[in-house]
């Protein structure tokens, strides 16, 4: 197998994961510390800056090379890879079936100045959505580890 190709795949993998335990432990507490009007804004902006071509490769290459590591990996690396794998892709079902309609949502309430009920529109993406991030940051960070232990075995 190619040493690169796991090594990339290391780096992706502890990317995304980086990027999901930052939203856990620093973004959504300082946002939870906000008012109504500030924490609607502020995600409704940071949602249309995320999907930019850095978050994109991190999302997508994460579960490709994981599962290359598990197609490339000889047999002590391949179980470790192919668990990788599955948690990169639960990553993606919790970001696709949970947080991207809770994103939609926020950004379907209109434009902040312009919603009513502030706190409703919080309440109802808030608690949901730090849920989710927090799944996907164990899962992101199960992969990660299971990518680590993938090339320890690869020797």
């Amino acid at each position: 197998m190619s040493t690169v190709v796991l090594a990339v795949a290391v780096l992706v993998a502890g990317l995304q994961a980086g990027t999901y335990f930052t939203w856990s432990t620093g973004v959504m507490p300082g946002l939870a510390r906000v008012d109504d009007r500030t924490f609607v804004g502020a995600l409704q902006q940071i949602n249309v800056a995320i999907v930019n071509p850095l978050f994109v490769a991190t999302f997508v290459g994460a579960p490709v090379l994981a599962a290359a590591v598990a197609v490339l990996g000889g047999p002590q690396a391949r179980p470790w890879a192919v668990a990788a794998t599955a948690l990169t892709l639960a990553t993606v079902v919790i970001t696709v079936a949970g947080n991207i309609p809770l994103n939609d949502a926020l950004e379907a309430a209109g434009r902040v100045d312009a919603i009513k009920d502030l706190a409703a529109v919080r309440a109802d993406f808030e608690s949901r959505w730090v849920l989710l991030n927090t799944a996907r940051s164990v899962t992101s960070a199960g992969a990660l580890a299971m990518l680590a232990v993938a090339a320890l075995r690869a020797g």
